[in-house]
This record gives C-alpha cells, sequence and structure tokens, in this order.
C-alpha cells in the first residue's frame, strides 16, 4: 500500500493512516441536515470527503463509505438550545417535516451528483434508525452515563475522565453557560440530552415510543448509533466540519466510548470553512449560495469542484466570483487540452498505467505523494498540468496519465471534446432554448425548469454560460 498521512484532529498532528483491517477502510462522513438546500460550504466538504474516499481506493484499499441523512432531532443549536431544524423548515415551506426531509434529501443527492461525488456505500436516515438510538441510549444506561432530569435522558460527562479530549475542553476553565445556554435541568453544562421525552415545541410531529416515554432523540446520538451499525464500535475514519468538534463530535466520543468501553475513531479529520466576504458561510444567516444558484448564473458543477480542488481541505478557502472564474477559465483550458490529445491520437488505443515512460510515471508519482500528504489537492492539480504541458511526453501517454489522475479529482476529464449542440444547430432545439430564456427572464421558474427537463428528455443538457445558453449532450 502507498502511505496516506492525515491531519487526525484528535492528537492534532500528521500522522500515517493504519487501518483496523489490513486492505480495508471505514469511513463514516457527517451528512446533511435536511431541512434546506444544501449551500456551497456545505458541498466543499463532501467534495474533499470525495477526494479522500477516491485517494483510499487509488492506494488499494476496499473503502466502506457511510454517511447519515439527519432528518430528525437537530436543533438550531448544537448545545440541545433553540429550534427544531425540520420543524422550522416546515413551517418556512407551508409543509410537513417528513414532505421537507423528503424534498432535501432528493435535493442534495442531486447536488453531490452534479459535484461528481461517489454515493456512499451506505446512506442511512435517523429516522429509520430510531431503535438502534434507543439501544444506545439504554446500553449507556446500563453503564450507569445517564441521569432523568426534567422529562428528559442526558448524558453525564463527569462520568468520563478525558470528556472534551479532542476540543482541549479541559484547558478552557468553562463556567456554567460558558458554552451553551443555560439548561437547569443538566448537572454540568458539559451534558447533553440523549432522548427527549419533554417536547419544547407544542404539536411536535416526528415522536416515537421510548422505555423513557414517547419523544425523540437527541441530534448527537444518531451518528453514534448509525455508525457503529455499518462499520462496527471501531471505526477507521470520521469525518466533519471543523465546527463540529466542540460540541457535536465531543458528545459523539463521549457516548460511543461510554457506551462500547473503548477507544471509538482512530482518524478524526476535520475540513475548514469556505469564506465569503461577509464571513463564514452560514443556512441561519440567510442569502446563502446553492449550487443551483451557481449554474444559473452560468457556471457548471465542475468548475466548482476544480475551484474547490485549488484550495487544502484544512485551510479557509475565500469564495468569490473571480476566483470563480478563473477555475472555470482554467477547466475550459484543460479540457481542450485534453480533447487536443484525443484528436492527435484519432482513436487510438491508450496505453496502460504500467507501460508508460518514466517522465509519466514520475508525474503520477508525484501525484500519488501529494495525495499521500494529507490529500494535497493544490500540489496534485499542479502536476497534473505539469504533465500537460510536457511536450517530450507523447499525447497517448499524456492522454492515459491525465485520465489515471482523474480517477481522483472527479473532473470527467474523459468526455472532453464531445458531442455539442448550439443553440441555432435544430430548430426544435433553438425554440425551447428561446421559450426558456423568456421564461427565465419572466420570472417564470417553473416554466423554465420544464423546458429543461424537457430538454433532459431529449438526451441534451442546458448549460447557462455568460454568452447564452449552450446544449450539451447529457
Amino acid at each position: 500500500m502507498k502511505t496516506l498521512r492525515l491531519y487526525n484532529s484528535d492528537g492534532r498532528e500528521l500522522q500515517e493512516f493504519k487501518p483496523l483491517v489490513s486492505g480495508h477502510a471505514g469511513l463514516y462522513c457527517c451528512g446533511p441536515t435536511v431541512y434546506n438546500y444544501a449551500h456551497i460550504g456545505n458541498l466543499r466538504a463532501y467534495t474533499h470527503w470525495d477526494i479522500l474516499r477516491r485517494t483510499l481506493e487509488r492506494f488499494g484499499y476496499e473503502v466502506k463509505h457511510v454517511m447519515n441523512i439527519t432528518d430528525v432531532g437537530h436543533l438550531t443549536d448544537d448545545g440541545d438550545e433553540g429550534e427544531d431544524k425540520m420543524l422550522k423548515g416546515a413551517r418556512e415551506r407551508d409543509m410537513s417535516v417528513w414532505e421537507i426531509a423528503e424534498f432535501f434529501t432528493r435535493a442534495f443527492f442531486k447536488d453531490i451528483e452534479r459535484l461528481n461525488i461517489l454515493t456512499p456505500t451506505v446512506s442511512c436516515k435517523a429516522t429509520e434508525h430510531i431503535d438502534d438510538m434507543i439501544a444506545l441510549v439504554k446500553r449507556l444506561e446500563e453503564r450507569g452515563f445517564t441521569y432523568e432530569s426534567g422529562g428528559n435522558i442526558y448524558f453525564d460527562s463527569g462520568k468520563l475522565p478525558d470528556y472534551g479530549r479532542m476540543a482541549l475542553l479541559d484547558r478552557q476553565n468553562l463556567q456554567h453557560g460558558a458554552r451553551v445556554a443555560v439548561d437547569t435541568n443538566k448537572h454540568s453544562p458539559l451534558d447533553f440530552v440523549l432522548w427527549f421525552t419533554k417536547s419544547k415545541f407544542e404539536n411536535q410531529a416526528m415522536m416515537w415510543d421510548s422505555p423513557w416515554g414517547r419523544g425523540y432523540p437527541g441530534w448527537h446520538i444518531e451518528c453514534s448509533a448509525m455508525s457503529s451499525k455499518y462499520l462496527g464500535e471501531r471505526i477507521d475514519i470520521h469525518t466533519g466540519g471543523i465546527d463540529h468538534i466542540p460540541v457535536h463530535h465531543t458528545n459523539e466520543i463521549a457516548q460511543s466510548e461510554g457506551a462500547f468501553g473503548h477507544h471509538w475513531v482512530n482518524y478524526w479529520i476535520h475540513n475548514e470553512f469556505l469564506i465569503m466576504k461577509e464571513g463564514k458561510m452560514s443556512k441561519s444567516k440567510g442569502g446563502f449560495l446553492t449550487l443551483q444558484k451557481l449554474i444559473d448564473d452560468g457556471y457548471e458543477a465542475l468548475d466548482y469542484r476544480y475551484f474547490l480542488l485549488g484550495g487544502h481541505y484544512r485551510s479557509q478557502l475565500i469564495f468569490s466570483e473571480k476566483s470563480l472564474d478563473g477555475a472555470r477559465s482554467a477547466r475550459k483550458s484543460l479540457l481542450g487540452r485534453v480533447a487536443g490529445f484525443k484528436r492527435e491520437i484519432d482513436g487510438s488505443p491508450l496505453p496502460a498505467v504500467i507501460d508508460l515512460g518514466s517522465a509519466s510515471l514520475s508525474r503520477l508519482e508525484a501525484f500519488d505523494e501529494a495525495l499521500g500528504e494529507d490529500l494535497n489537492t493544490p500540489r496534485a492539480l499542479a502536476e497534473l498540468w505539469q504533465l500537460v504541458k510536457d511536450e517530450t511526453i507523447p499525447a497517448a501517454e499524456r492522454l492515459a496519465a491525465v485520465l489515471d489522475m482523474d480517477g481522483v479529482l472527479g473532473l470527467n476529464l474523459a468526455e472532453a471534446g464531445e458531442e455539442t449542440a448550439g443553440a441555432g444547430e435544430d430548430d426544435k432545439l433553438s425554440a425551447l432554448l428561446t421559450r426558456r430564456k423568456e421564461a427565465r427572464e419572466a420570472r417564470n421558474w417553473a416554466a423554465a425548469d420544464e423546458i429543461r427537463d424537457e430538454l433532459a428528455e431529449m438526451g441534451w443538457k442546458v448549460v447557462d454560460t455568460p454568452e447564452g445558453p449552450r446544449l450539451e449532450k447529457a
């Protein structure tokens, strides 16, 4: 196996990846809370975990990738305070919580498909695993880690000596209420709810029977219950946003290690924020950017993926229209070069990677070294461009090596140079494009979407560009 070093937040250092089972990697990624569209900051995380999975597979591991879908129990404040996000979304859109969850789950998977993110091996909904959560709370209860107060079941953080080790909470000298708003039912401000039986909301829609009364789970318990169901009680890698460290992941560790009685996750990998001029992108602040908005503005989804690859996942990445324009231009240039290689070889078979010359293999080795050093995608992209521009390497070899690299980068370079259609090439297509343009100008989004779907049924994808819409074979 090639060497892969990852920055482990639990220990705060680069560590060589050593799996629990040789040749296999268990990967759990914190998934979306489906009460609204994913914003492009959310999608940064899933793109980089896609790079992690593809790198593991490239390096020879068989990966079992599990991702949760939070469709119940996540409050607007991670520390058991605020409003239920699902109820909030349902009220704002005049839909039931079940309809909200289904609608935005479909929207999320549409986004990751457009970004060429591999579908997880297992995508598990919280609402379909309530019994698993109840079983885990009962296990914690049997081991003495819980208490009942005010009708709810809490985790007693004082029973776990190293509670908060990853977030270094023991060094922060927390005062009562310093991390979250004061909950008078808690024995300590660090305790958290495992199961609510006393809902703070009237007419709570999502409730289930439990040994402690009818209620619903706290947010944190779902990840522990579902990850252990599909990956076992010891996990190789757990990912998430850096904002999850102080509360959500700290509480996941506490309840999992409390229930299992041993170390739970070997590598915790966290991504940094996507930054706008106004600061970190957040749904709660409103006005966030979605992938569809970028597409409506004339970009392609893979332009955004290319932009993300230009920043290391552990560094904050500043988003701007100018930077996305640069990514689009670079990707267009790359596609043009790959299409040129295809024309030059004129259908001749590509050499196998093992048969490439020393110059090509050297670039591939440098590419793998970049990925192996904590998923350094900016360096990996640089190696790709060095290869593309090296005129001493035959076109067939460059094409073979580029497509091999793209197995991780996920830019769909194999499609470069495939048939496209302009707006005037076919009368019917041209008429549909004109009608769609008129509908968009009239802000009749439903009609515009119907025309887009009609074109899709005909086998064409609409790509909006600053020069106007064009059609590509779907």
